[in-house]
């Protein structure tokens, strides 16, 4: 009989359309019960340096989110940050606490990864490059936590609504 990790695993294998590497943890599941985001260990086990620590799996979503980037969202959120002091501080205390849960998970794990200190994710704090990345922290990380992540999901709208974006055989 396969474990909880083993079936996640399988999972995560269908969404990305290839094997998972460095995982951690669950991030977070879809209302489905899928995994849809891994929280990943700061170094790959091939030594690659691995900043992202909440990786967005499930295709659904990020395939919304990729339409999401090819519209001006990513612009006028940047502009945002340049105009609103309130939203810099927020995506600011955001970048901190990405910085905050990597350092945990890489205690957890034994890891130094001195080659990414001080780098999140996603162009945090200064910039919004990666939608993926937000919503992912957010995600994980729960609401309020990363504002623009909490805007990207609200923009995606209920992508699992459909059913599970992938299924694997199961022994059980």
């Amino acid at each position: 009989m396969s474990t909880e990790r083993e079936k996640d695993e399988a999972v995560i294998a269908a969404q990305l359309g290839r094997p998972p590497r460095g995982i951690h943890a669950i991030g977070h599941r879809c209302p489905c019960g899928n995994p849809d985001v891994v929280t990943t260990e700061p170094r790959l086990p091939n030594g690659t340096p691995f900043p992202t620590t909440y990786y967005l799996t499930c295709p659904r979503a990020s395939s919304r989110i990729g339409t999401l980037e090819g519209t001006h969202v990513m612009k006028e959120m940047q502009d945002r940050l340049g105009t609103d002091p309130e939203l810099a501080a927020s995506y600011r205390a955001a970048h901190e606490a990405y910085l905050a849960d990597r350092a945990a998970v890489g205690e957890a794990g034994g890891f130094d990864v001195p080659e990414i200190e001080g780098i999140s994710a996603g162009g945090m704090p200064n910039r919004v490059k990666c939608l993926h990345v937000l919503a992912g922290h957010a995600l994980a990380a729960g609401p309020g936590v990363n504002p623009l992540g909490d805007e990207v999901l609200e923009m995606l709208g209920e992508w699992w609504a459909t059913g599970p974006c992938v299924t694997v055989p199961t022994d059980d």
